[in-house]
C-alpha cells in the first residue's frame, strides 16, 4: 500500500501494477525538451496539421500547440483500457494543476505556455469528471452530450481568453468532437446499445456543423476531426488527401462551410 496525494488531499490507495508517475517526462529532461515531447505527441496523432496549422496565424502556433496537446491529456483519461485506476490519479493531478495555475504556479510544462493567460483554469479543472462519466455506455446521444457539455463550455471559455474570441462560441460542437474521439477508441462501446458503429457516425456527424462557431485554430481542428470521420463514415482511409486537407483547413479558417 502506497500514500498518494491527490487534490491536496493525502488518501491510501492500493495499487496492484506499477506506481502511478505524474503525467509529465521524466524529471532530468529540460522543460524545453519535455514541452516538445507533449507537443510532438500530439503532432503524431494530428499529421494533417502540417497542412491545416499553416492557418493558424504565426503568433498563435505555439499557445495552439500547448493547448491541444493538453487536451489530447484529457482525452487519454476519457480513453483510458483496462484499469482506469492510473487515469483517474492523473484526473485529480490535473485538477490540482489547474486550480494552480489560476494562483500562477504550475509544475507541468505545458503550464509554461498557457498559465500566464488568465483564463478560466478552475473552470476547467471542476469539468474534468466528465471524462470519467463519458467511458460508460450512454443511453443515447442527447444524454452523452449532456455528460459532456460542462466540459465543452469550460473548453470554450477558456479558448475565448486564449485566442481572443469575443463572439459566442459553440460548446455543443467540441463535446461532439469528443463523443467522435470516444468511439474511434472503444467503437461500439461508445454507442447506445442497439446502435451500431456506422450508424453512431452518422448521428455524431449530423450534430457536427462543419462550420463550427469556435475559435479560430479550434474551427480548423474541428474541420480536420470531422472530416476523419465523415471519410470513416463513407468507408474510406481517415486521413484524407493533402489537396482536400487543404481545401477543408482553408474553409474552416476563413469561416465557410
Amino acid at each position: 500500500m502506497r500514500r498518494v496525494r491527490l487534490a491536496g488531499i493525502e488518501r491510501r490507495l492500493i495499487f496492484f501494477g506499477p506506481p502511478v508517475r505524474a503525467p509529465f517526462p521524466d524529471p532530468r529532461m529540460s522543460t524545453t525538451s519535455a514541452l516538445d515531447s507533449f507537443l510532438d505527441k500530439w503532432r503524431d496523432r494530428w499529421p494533417e496539421w502540417e497542412v491545416a496549422g499553416r492557418f493558424v496565424p504565426a503568433d498563435r502556433q505555439r499557445a495552439t500547440l500547448a493547448w491541444f496537446a493538453l487536451l489530447q491529456e484529457f482525452e487519454d483519461i476519457m480513453n483510458i483500457a483496462g484499469d482506469p485506476l492510473p487515469a483517474d490519479a492523473k484526473l485529480a493531478w490535473w485538477q490540482q494543476e489547474l486550480r494552480d495555475w489560476s494562483g500562477r504556479r504550475s509544475r507541468h510544462p505545458l503550464g509554461r505556455v498557457l498559465e500566464p493567460v488568465v483564463a478560466p483554469w478552475a473552470q476547467l479543472a471542476e469539468s474534468l469528471p466528465a471524462m470519467q462519466e463519458a467511458r460508460a455506455q450512454p443511453l443515447s446521444l442527447e444524454g452523452a452530450l449532456a455528460v459532456l457539455q460542462p466540459f465543452a463550455e469550460a473548453v470554450v471559455a477558456v479558448e475565448a481568453a486564449l485566442f481572443g474570441r469575443a463572439r459566442a462560441a459553440n460548446a455543443r460542437a467540441v463535446a461532439v468532437q469528443w463523443l467522435s474521439t470516444r468511439a474511434a477508441s472503444a467503437g461500439a462501446a461508445a454507442a447506445p446499445a442497439g446502435v451500431n458503429v456506422e450508424a453512431w457516425r452518422g448521428q455524431l456527424l449530423a450534430q457536427w456543423p462543419r462550420k463550427a462557431a469556435l475559435a479560430l485554430p479550434h474551427r480548423v481542428w474541428s474541420r480536420m476531426a470531422r472530416l476523419r470521420l465523415a471519410r470513416e463514415h463513407q468507408g474510406q482511409p481517415a486521413w484524407a488527401p493533402p489537396l482536400q486537407q487543404l481545401w477543408h483547413a482553408w474553409r474552416a479558417a476563413s469561416g465557410g462551410a
